[in-house]
């Protein structure tokens, strides 16, 4: 995939209100393909609010969201999902159906409704699952799967679109040890072939693996920055009480930054 020249998602002056509070409150930012973004908070501070911003899936108060460079309503519906890709923090993963036809779901956009899966869906859905490991439990029923298989699934249905943008809010939610690192190899991975990522995680240590860090409270971004960037590392320290502190540690793969609680 090539990288667009440009933020291939623009946010600018986003204002959201619920139950008379800001729960987004005048954000603005810019999405580069060829870059994995996480995005952290403490509860409430809006980060779901504003990942359903970005996806279109709710409508602003203030502000606008353009996907390349045109405003994110006047994209056609089919042709917005076939460039913007989203998983939810509560996707929905019960019921009578196959995890493979789950996964299919994703090349929807690519083929319509009334389209007929090809050769090229197939092979698209064939590698989202062997992205996630769910290739072996792909004609299981959704309601016979554990909560971190069915996670797995959802996160292949997304992958599965091959949309230039992800927008991934709470992913590694039911995922054990070895399959939160492969998710996050694998979010590494799109952004070297020129996707978008932009990810919501709770978990600090997890998104200071990311190529940059954004950090909300109270619906306002704080800070926006590499790992690296001491002020990002503060912004972050301050936003939750000092609950952690960061720390430079060395690792197989070059140094890297943890949170450490403040116990």
């Amino acid at each position: 995939m090539t990288v667009e020249p440009g933020p291939v998602l623009r946010a600018e002056g986003l204002t959201l209100r619920l139950g008379g509070r800001r729960v987004v409150d005048d954000v603005s930012l810019a999405l580069r393909g060829g870059e994995w973004t996480a995005l952290v908070g403490p509860n409430g501070a809006g980060k779901s609010s504003l990942l359903q911003l970005l996806a279109g899936l709710r409508g602003a108060d203030a502000g606008s969201v353009r996907l390349a460079s045109r405003a994110l309503q006047d994209w056609p519906a089919r042709e917005r999902a076939q460039r913007l890709a989203w998983l939810s923090q509560q996707g929905e993963a019960d019921g009578d159906i196959a995890a493979r036809d789950v996964v299919r779901l994703g090349r929807l956009p690519r083929h319509g409704l009334f389209g007929a899966p090809d050769a090229g869906d197939e092979a698209a859905v064939d590698a989202a699952m062997a992205e996630t490991a769910c290739t072996d439990f792909g004609a299981r029923r959704l309601n016979e799967l554990s909560g971190g298989e069915r996670q797995r699934v959802l996160l292949a249905r997304a992958l599965a679109v091959g949309s230039t943008v992800l927008l991934l809010d709470e992913p590694t939610t039911h995922l054990d040890a070895p399959h939160q690192r492969a998710l996050l190899r694998s979010l590494a991975a799109r952004a070297r072939d020129g996707v978008a990522v932009l990810s919501v995680l709770h978990d600090v240590t997890l998104a200071l693996a990311a190529d940059r860090v954004l950090v909300m409270d109270q619906g306002r971004l704080v800070a926006d920055g590499a790992p690296g960037d001491a002020d990002l590392r503060a912004a972050l320290v301050a936003v939750f009480g000092a609950a952690f502190s960061v720390e430079r540690v060395a690792s197989a793969s070059g140094p890297r930054w943890v949170a450490l609680p403040a116990l």
